[in-house]
Order: structure tokens, then sequence, then C-alpha cells
């Protein structure tokens, strides 16, 4: 329970609870609250059913605004915590860490309420049924919202005096939800036509979109990188033709405006989360893992598909954030950077952005040189606050900063293109370009002694592989080896620290310990199918982008494994979660592409590639069964599975293997590589056939023996359900023959 005595001048904690042993960043936030917290497990549950107690649970994540906002209101509040011990049964639940737990009860408050988010706050009977739900909080009524109080006391209230009809009710919307979520064949249906699907996720997307500002809302505006990925498929199927143009179109425009746009951080680079408004200018500022990965991928595939370095330097800012700021030095990555921070060593409230925004006082006294050879006497501050929107009294609507904490701050937001910036000041382009990037380094250096947002040292199996995918497809299409072997070393990471080898079996999460070294928490957490699905997939990118058919091997393992444990043999596709847990009351299917794409998603794409490699032939009917299971869904509203629409084109063309004979040491083969890595061709595998006989790729794909060399050169060969091309040695012909 909560115990301690506070001492006011040592500051030592007045209460600590049952949170302090738990490795999570986001329950040990909590560990100090005079809330009784118990973690989510049979302790919580035991004590629940023997005392006939309601469970009170809250979920939430360690760099989410509104956790932090309920905490300080509510859970450090010494009366509303005696209510809670007295009466409840409180669990603390990170949903990143229990993406399983998370989704079963969100389901519930989106199914009975006006939306959801977070912190979710969510009471249950002692069997764990949900009967009322709810986000955040205020601690008192106010005049639109009644306070987390009042509604702790009227549920208490209701408990004693309906139990029977609380417990009755509990029940009946178990069933409606277990009715809801059931996502499966009925009779014998067969994947739907990939061409209507793709054509009217097209559509949806059309309508949606930003003409001015891309994207694919008003405000908030989230990056969706499931959306441009569509985007790029469907102009790569479809290049000759208006629609075609248009998509790409789409896309490019909506990744320029987002890195122009204050979500884009000019200074310490990466990405936040979101944008509050239309223009991509005022983000909510925590930047997610899971963000960087996607976006680093769709940058340089952008630069794959255009030419334009713009989106090559993007690609590149991102992954230096992410080897700077999110690296743990075993060779995982963290998983968040939080909103808010202290604005000075001296404050005493954290505010969000502070890390991020500037007075132009700031600027002014960091860049107070004079630019040398223009006509007007004008500063380097004045040249670099007129190129990114920076005012005397702040660049941020009022509508956007409900508390007043970005008052007279400025987000940095590109107002002009470089050459109007130039031709305002009389500078060189290249003048320009090199006063903007020594102006970033000081404002970088006077940033950093500020106090830092709390990092959130978890690392995910499944959002670690989203990362690998990041830096292993930019290495590849950038040409950067040390962007491939950092995914490599990840890839390490995963291997030794989040798998075990004796059972086969994914670990969801581990953590920063103690001087540097990595801990699992004291009941380790198996993985879920994003876990998984993310994982495998970040192994065939890895492969494809190193040649190293280790893994390969440990990708193909992994899949056999995640059909052991999460496939549904009767309505098909993967569950969610292993069927072991009694404590889950529904075993899901995530329906929907969001912030990351839905598991069942990847795993078509990732099937199809397994089976490209192997031979397999039930992982492509897998893969027409995921399509079939979800094809109500895909028909109708595909822009909410555009992931899943893209991989029905894949799954209908069928994949190319693009096999290289030869030596990756030399240059006639890397030269064939080359071509291969800067053609966007989304529907294919690439293949090394070095001569192995013994090697994992040639015991598995026969035909890769009768593949030779033409005239000792290296050379490529375009297989289709391993039936070869005549043999290719020219670089420009295989460029001609990716791009139909």
């Amino acid at each position: 329970m909560a115990t301690g005595g506070k001492n006011s001048h040592s500051g030592s904690p007045q209460y600590t609870n049952r949170l302090i042993h738990e490795k999570s960043p986001y329950l040990l936030q909590h560990a100090h609250n005079p809330v009784n917290w118990y973690p989510w497990g049979q302790e919580a549950f035991e004590k629940a059913k023997r005392e006939d107690k309601l469970i009170f649970l809250s979920v939430g994540y360690s760099t989410c605004h509104w956790c932090h906002v309920m905490e300080q209101e509510s859970f450090q509040n010494v009366e509303i915590g005696q209510i809670l011990n007295e009466n409840f049964v409180c669990i603390k639940v990170d949903r990143e860490e229990r993406p399983d737990v998370d989704k079963v009860y969100m389901t519930f408050v989106q199914a009975t309420s006006s939306g959801g988010g977070w912190p979710m706050s969510v009471w249950l009977t002692p069997d764990l049924k949900p009967f009322v739900g709810g986000t955040y909080f205020p601690p008192e009524d106010g005049i639109y919202q009644v306070g987390f109080r009042t509604v702790l006391l009227r549920i208490l209230e209701q408990w004693k005096r309906n139990k029977t009809t609380l417990l009755e009710n509990s029940q009946k919307i178990m069933s409606a939800l277990l009715a809801r979520t059931d996502v499966g064949v009925r009779g014998e249906e067969v994947p739907p036509s990939s061409q209507e699907v793709t054509a009217r996720c097209f559509q949806q997307l059309s309508e949606s979109y930003d003409e001015e500002y891309g994207g694919f809302s008003e405000s908030p505006k989230f990056p969706t990188p499931v959306n441009l990925n569509f985007l790029f498929s469907y102009w790569a199927l479809r290049r000759s033709t208006s629609e075609g143009a248009r998509a790409l179109q789409m896309a490019l425009h909506t990744l320029k405006m987002m890195a122009y746009g204050g979500i884009h951080d000019h200074i310490a680079q990466g990405f936040h989360r979101y944008s509050t408004d239309q223009r991509w200018h005022v983000p909510h500022f925590e930047k997610m893992l899971y963000d960087q990965g996607q976006l680093a991928a769709a940058y340089a595939k952008a630069f794959q598909i255009s030419g334009e370095e713009f989106f090559a330097d993007v690609a590149a800012d991102i992954l230096l954030y992410v080897s700077r700021d999110l690296s743990d030095r075993s060779g995982g990555f963290y998983s968040a950077e939080d909103a808010d921070s202290y604005p000075s060593l001296q404050s005493k409230e954290k505010q969000e952005g502070a890390f991020c925004v500037w007075t132009a006082e700031e600027i002014r006294w960091v860049l107070p040189d004079p630019v040398e050879g223009i006509p007007e006497r004008k500063t380097t501050a004045d040249v670099f606050m007129h190129h990114y929107g920076v005012k005397e009294d702040g660049n941020v609507n009022p509508m956007k900063d409900p508390h007043n904490e970005l008052k007279g701050k400025n987000v940095l937001i590109v107002q002009y293109s470089l050459e109007l910036t130039a031709a305002r000041f009389g500078l060189g382009l290249e003048q320009l370009k090199a006063l903007l990037a020594k102006s970033r380094e000081k404002l970088y250096k006077a940033r950093g002694q500020r106090p830092r947002p709390h990092l959130d040292t978890k690392m995910l199996a499944s959002w670690n592989g989203l990362m690998i995918s990041g830096f292993a497809q930019s290495g590849a299409i950038l040409g950067k080896k040390e962007y491939v072997d950092r995914a490599a070393r990840a890839a390490s990471f995963l291997q030794s620290h989040m798998f075990n080898a004796s059972s086969g079996k994914l670990l969801r999460s581990c953590y920063q310990g103690q001087d540097s070294s990595v801990e699992q928490s004291s009941v380790p957490i198996h993985g879920f199918l994003e876990d998984y699905v993310f994982v495998i997939q970040a192994l065939f990118d890895l492969y494809e982008a190193s040649l190293n058919s280790q893994w390969l091997e440990w990708a193909v393992q992994l899949q056999h494994k995640q059909d052991d444990l999460f496939w549904d043999p009767k309505g098909f596709a993967y569950f969610s979660t292993e069927a072991a847990d009694p404590s889950l009351l529904l075993r899901m299917k995530d329906d929907q592409d969001g912030a990351e794409p839905s598991p069942n998603s990847i795993a078509v794409t990732n099937l199809l590639r397994a089976a490209s490699y192997t031979g397999h032939k039930e992982w492509v009917k897998k893969a027409g069964q995921i399509l079939a299971a979800f094809s109500e869904r895909l028909l109708k509203i595909p822009v909410v599975l555009p992931e899943m629409a893209r991989a029905s084109a894949a799954s209908h063309l069928t994949l190319q293997q693009v096999v290289i004979c030869g030596d990756p040491s030399r240059e006639d083969t890397r030269e064939l590589l080359r071509c291969v890595y800067s053609t966007y061709a989304p529907n294919r595998v690439l293949i090394l056939a070095d001569g192995d006989s013994t090697g994992f790729l040639y015991r598995r794909l026969p035909f890769l023996s009768s593949l030779e060399k033409k005239d000792g050169k290296a050379t490529a060969y375009l297989c289709e359900n391993f039936t070869c091309s005549l043999p290719i040695t020219s670089s420009q012909e295989l460029r001609r023959i990716l791009l139909p």
C-alpha cells in the first residue's frame, strides 16, 4: 500500500506504492502517488474479488500531456487518493507495455462515449468487465464536465445500491463488444477485387486531401505514413495516368509541407507527434519513435521517386535525431520524448513545448552578428527570423494555445522559399544556406542549456522494428552503409535482449537499467502480434539492405512462430494476442491503420515476401485469407486500411523476385544493386545469389542453382513464381524493366 512520511526539507517522497517495483517509466511516475496503485496482474484481481470491490483502471503513457495533468490534479490529491484506496482496487497500465489491455478497454470507451484517448479511465467489476468509462476528468465539477471526485462517489453509490443491475449490464456490454469486434470470413469468402479496393481508397483519400497544405484533414493533422505509402504504390501501378500523377503529387506535397512546418523540429531534428492546426505549424510536441521510423522511410522513398535532394536531407535529419537522442548504447531505440519540460532551471511547473519554442529576443541574443556583403544593415537574426516566420510578439495563434503556455513564443516554420529569402536580403543561395545552417547550430547549442523533456527509455520490440526498417530502407536508397550498420546493430540488440531462443518467442519490452544496462521486468511481457509483424518486416528490409541471410533466416523462424501463436484457423487473419491470457476478455483483430499500420495489414506483405524467399506457398494462401477476412471493410471504407489496400495489390500481382547473381564486393554486382535500390518498385523482393549452395536461400529455392552469371559478369534475373527471365547484365536495361 502507499506508505511513507515526507520530510519536506529532504524532499523524500511521502508515499510509495507497488509501482515502485516496476520498470515502466510511466508506472514509476505514479509510484509516489497517495493512491495505492497496483500493476495489472493477479494480486490486484484477487484483491478485488476477495473484498468484492470495483476496479478503477487508469491507462496512459509516460509522454502523455493530459496524463500528467490528471496525475497532478487528482492522483496527487490526498483526499481523492483516500476515496480511491478505501473503495476501489486501483490499477495502473502503461498502454505501450500492454497494448492488449489498452485495446480491450478503449474499444469499450469508444463504443459507450463520444470518443477515446488518454488518460483512459475505466471502472470494472471484480471479474474485469467494464461498465463506465471516460478519459480525462478534472478533479472537481466544472461548468461543462463532472469532476473526478463526483464520478467516484456516484459510481460507489450505484455499486452499493444496484450491484445486481450493474453486473447484468456489464455482461450485456461484453456480449455486444464481442459481436462488434468479431472480424473474420463469413462462409467461402475470397479476397476482394484489388482494383476496386485501391481505386476506392484513392478516391476517399483524394476527397479528404488538403490541396493547400497537404495532409488529409483540417486539424488536428497527423503524419499518417500509411496514407503516403499507399499513394506511392498507387502511383507506381498507374504511372502514366492522371490518377497516378495526382497520387504522387498528394504524397510529395504533404511531405514537403510537413518538413516546412513546425511539426518538424528545425533545430534538433525529428518530427513531433501531430499538428494542432491546418498548416502543420503548432505541434503537440512529444516525439515518438514509431513516427521517426516510418517517416524516415517515407522521405527516403520520396527521394527515390523524385530525385529531389530535399527529401534525402529530411530522411537524414530524422536518422540523426534518433541516433543522437533515442539510441541506447546497447543498440536499441528508446520510445519517446515528452512534450512537457521546465522552461528554466528555476521553474516549478512544466510547460508544453518549453524546450522547443523561442522568443524573438532569445534569437536576437544568440544570432547578433551582422550579415556581410549586403546593402542593408541586417543581423543573422533578421535573416533567420524572416525565413522561419518569427514575430516579435510570438507567432502562435491563441486559439491553439488554450493554457497560454506559448504566449509571446515562436514555433519555427519555413515561411519563405530559400530563393525568396535570398532575394529579400540580396544573398546568394549558397551563402543563405550556410547562414541558416550555422544559425541552427548555434540555436541547438543554446537550446541544450535548457532543461530537457523526460525521455522514455523503455524499448519496445515493435517500435524498434519500425525504426530498423527506417534505417535499413534509408541506407539502401541513399547509399549510406552507416545506416544499414545501425539497423543491423539494433537487430542484434533485439536478438540478444528481446528474444527467447529456447521458446522462439519475442519479448515485448525491456528497459534502460542502472549503469546503462538493459533490464527486464520481473514478469517479462511476451510479444504481441504487432511485435512479430514489425520485427519480421524489419528483418526482411535489413536483409535486402545488407544481403546478410542471417536476418532472413530469423525472419522466417519468427513467421512460423507468429502463425502458431496468433492465427485464427476459423475466421482467418491473426489475433492481436495469444490465447493464453485469461485476464483479457476479448481476443481482437485490429481493423484500422492509424499512427502505426495494423498488424494484419503488414502481415499480408510479410507473408508474400516470406513465400518469395522460401517457396512456402501456404503463406500466399494465408495472405489471401487475411484479405478475405477484412473484405467488407476493404470494399466499403478502405481509407481506414490503406496499408492493407496497398498489400491487396501486391497479393493480386504476385511479387517479382529480382535475383542478382554475383559477388557483392565487386563493382559490377554493386552497380546492379544500386540500380535496384534507386528504383521504386514496391511489389518486388531482392535476392542475392552468391553461389553458396549450402546457404539459406539455396536450400529453400532450388531454382537459384540454375541461374548463372553471363560472360563472367554480375547478372540479374526477374522471376515470377520461380520462373525467370533472360539474363540481364546492364543496369540501364534492368532499370527499364523495373520501371514499366
